[in-house]
């Protein structure tokens, strides 16, 4: 009885880090084309973004989206 309780414990921490994983996986292909996209943008227009911490966490979540959101934040004026 024990040796099926601990299958069943395997399995789920198996299952738990197979999705951990995945997200992260995610999370880093979002993180790569958003600092990607402003990268062209910094290159192309000259906007002089700074890749700090705050910047690099919304690309993260953001994806291209997040690094418009910076890039037009910057144009106005109200942020980075």
């Amino acid at each position: 009885m024990i040796e099926l309780g601990m299958l069943l414990l395997l399995i789920a921490v198996l299952i738990g880090l197979f999705v951990i994983l995945k997200s992260l996986r995610t999370f880093v292909v979002n993180a790569l084309i958003g600092l990607f996209v402003l990268y062209l943008a910094n290159a192309a227009a000259g906007l002089g973004i700074g890749y700090s911490w705050p910047v690099v966490l919304i690309c993260a979540f953001g994806g291209a989206l997040g690094a418009l959101m910076v890039i037009a934040l910057h144009i106005m004026g109200w942020a980075f």
